[in-house]
């Protein structure tokens, strides 16, 4: 019998026969290590350690081709027949989650078909936060229906079977399921393989479904899992193709893990800015305005215009110079650009005018170029720093929209910063000082940065220039290192005219957003032919620096709301004080309380209503108020108030005027916590 040879981690190597399997390896080095252990990633020895993967979730990942030349997972018990470097991956590899992920959608699946045989599969995926699968039944499931496929699911996985791969040709599997009427399993065959070809079926029991896997061992290891919800999907995608049930569900690897994971969703529900924005009567969506329109009510407008007149207060201290443009502008300008191309297909159809074609703008750059471009300028200007909060508008797709985290009308905390090569990264630097001073003065703390470069093999995607993408490589990442700062580099990510820093927020489920931004870019200078007089009387290009410092005021005002559950610090709460006086003959010395801390620039509501004290505590309480002060008889004598503070209830008296110098002080040094 031939042998191989097998590099483990530690660079030793093993010579075993040809057909060893990675569990048996496993067990050979310690049989808590094979119990351990989830799945194998193996890689060539003479191939170089990249990793090519399908996108998550995607068709291709289940189904399509093994790349047998690339770093790939298989199964514990695939038969090792080439010189391969090994390791083993335990619970702790986020990749091994993954695989239980799609272990328990078969187990779904394998569930669902005993319940109800005359389903038909689909596919069923991993995803971000659990796996999903899709079925075609002519009977909808029903929520009962839900709780007894989690419950046989609970069986399956009690016994305990193992997940085995077989192999056949392709023409034997199509005519299965050809027999079957699964249309579903027939198009992926026929979509992933070419005659002659074999197929991959994994067996678990009497359940048999295609698939490229791997798995883990048995359904014994899907230990730790719960069915979550059930929607609708049209099969590939096309409302002419009939409609699927889709399962959502997760799993982990323990239950502390799952029970973990379930309170993180309920925690999401208690923050989710929609239903807060209702209930605390911030901004409200309206179907005679359109999807994606949301309309800000007085306490959300508040709380955007202390957010805009922050970040403009901070722009003008740094030298930014503020500048209007339209909203609206030429298609030919978004031509010149470049927009046009890359993203005509998300922006507003134009509007067709007597000579000439207009269009809703999807970005704010081309305008500032021109007003960079309205004057000549000379190195001693430089930098010049352009700063818009600039309305701009997506067509977002219907099923994206959501609150004000996905709108379609959207105002950018935007500027643009013209410069001379020298002085990028100073300028860079200067960028990220202000990014994190606002993001102290807001309470963020938990965000990372993500260095978005271009995929190098997608030529219609990006500007076609090496040596321009390598420059600005380089700046950012030279930048970057000379500020010390951590980051992750994410090729496909970039602009399509050069490099970014993202700086990415996760929300209390740990999704990724990008919410400020950096692009050094030298592609759109030279698209315009900007130029600046340098002191040698020549006229080189500037660079531009694109940066957004708090997203879009929409965006952040929805993290916002999210990060705080609605209970905003002193400086942003949009009311700050609700005034409670106990009866009817306090009402006087509660309006002159009022007038003192309107003066003092804080925003107060007086509760005048012919209601018990204590119901108007709680309605203001409810409304996630900051302060709220009471007043009788004692307050009055004494020009005080009586103090009940958000989360830490009641405070005792306290002097008006010590209130009012307490809270001011809060508010100019933007505290946090109360």
């Amino acid at each position: 019998m031939s042998s191989i040879q097998v590099q483990l981690p530690d660079g030793s190597v093993r010579e075993v026969p040809s057909g060893t399997t990675s569990l048996s390896i496993a067990e050979s080095i310690s049989p808590r290590l094979a119990q351990a252990s989830v799945v194998a990633r193996i890689r060539p020895l003479q191939a170089a350690p990249v990793a090519v993967a399908a996108a998550e979730g995607s068709e291709a990942a289940m189904y399509g081709v093994e790349d047998t030349h690339a770093e790939r997972l298989v199964d514990l018990t695939t038969p090792l027949t080439e010189d391969v470097a090994l390791q083993l991956l335990t619970e702790k590899a986020p990749e091994a989650l993954k695989v239980l992920r799609h272990s328990a959608a078969h187990v779904l699946a394998t569930a669902v078909t005993e319940l109800f045989p005359e389903t038909k599969l689909g596919h069923g995926p991993a995803t971000e936060t659990g796996f999903f699968y899709d079925f075609w039944r002519p009977t909808p499931f029903t929520p009962e229906d839900l709780k007894l496929i989690e419950g046989r699911m609970a069986e399956v996985t009690a016994r305990d079977e193992k997940f085995v791969r077989e192999q056949e040709p392709r023409e034997k599997g199509l005519e299965e399921f050809k027999t079957g009427n699964d249309f579903m399993k027939v198009h992926f065959v026929e979509k992933f393989t070419k005659p002659g070809e074999e197929i991959s079926l994994y067996r678990n029991g009497k359940f048999v479904d295609f698939c490229r896997g791997p798995h883990v061992p048995s359904t014994g290891r899907v230990k730790a899992f719960k069915v979550m919800s059930l929607s609708g999907a049209y099969w590939l995608g096309d409302d002419k193709n009939p409609q699927l049930q889709r399962i959502y569900g997760t799993a982990f690897f323990s239950k502390k893990d799952l029970d973990e994971y379930l309170e993180r969703i309920e925690d999401a529900k208690r923050r989710d800015h929609r239903r807060l924005g209702k209930e605390l009567e911030l901004f409200t969506v309206s179907e005679e305005v359109g999807a994606g329109l949301p309309l800000w009510l007085p306490k959300g407008a508040t709380i955007r215009r202390l957010l805009e007149d922050y970040i403009l207060g901070l722009e003008r201290e740094l030298g930014y110079q503020h500048v209007y443009t339209p909203d609206l502008a030429k298609v030919d300008l978004y031509k010149r650009s470049g927009h046009w191309a890359h993203y005509h297909e998300d922006m507003f159809p134009p509007m067709d005018l007597e000579t000439e074609q207009m269009v809703l703008r999807p970005m704010n750059c081309p305008h500032h170029i021109l007003v960079y471009e309205s004057k000549l300028r000379s190195y001693r200007d430089l930098p010049v720093r352009l700063a818009e909060l600039g309305t701009m508008y997506r067509y977002e797709r219907s099923g994206v929209l959501s609150g004000l985290s996905r709108v379609r009308c959207m105002t950018l905390n935007d500027a643009h910063i013209f410069c001379s090569p020298d002085q990028i990264k100073e300028e860079f630097s200067n960028v990220m000082k202000l990014v994190e001073r606002t993001y102290k003065d807001l309470g963020i703390t938990k965000y990372s940065y993500r260095l978005s470069l271009r995929d190098k093999k997608n030529k219609e995607k990006y500007v076609d220039n090496d040596a321009m993408w390598e420059l600005g490589e380089r700046e950012l990442r030279e930048a970057l290192d000379a500020l010390g700062l951590q980051y992750r580099e994410s090729p496909g990510d970039a602009a399509f005219y050069g490099p970014k820093l993202d700086i990415q927020l996760a929300d209390v489920m740990g999704h990724e957003e990008t919410y400020s931004t950096v692009q050094v870019d030298f592609h759109l200078p030279s698209q315009f032919g900007l130029k600046y007089t340098a002191a040698d009387g020549t006229q080189p290009r500037p660079v531009m620096i694109h940066r957004a410092i708090i997203s879009t005021m929409e965006r952040m005002v929805s993290y916002l709301i999210e990060l705080y559950a609605g209970a905003f610090p002193l400086w942003l709460a949009p009311v700050q004080a609700g005034l409670v006086p106990i009866s009817e003959r306090h009402q006087e010395y509660a309006k002159k309380v009022q007038q003192r801390l309107q003066k003092a620039g804080l925003r107060v509501e007086l509760d005048a209503r012919n209601e018990k004290m204590n119901a108007k505590i709680r309605d203001l309480t409810m409304q996630k108020i900051p302060y709220v002060l009471v007043m009788g008889d004692k307050e009055e004598s004494s020009e005080a108030v009586s103090v009940r503070t958000r989360g830490k209830g009641d405070q005792g008296s306290m002097p008006l005027e010590q209130f009012v110098a307490q809270a001011q002080e809060m508010v100019a040094t933007k505290k946090i916590e109360l």
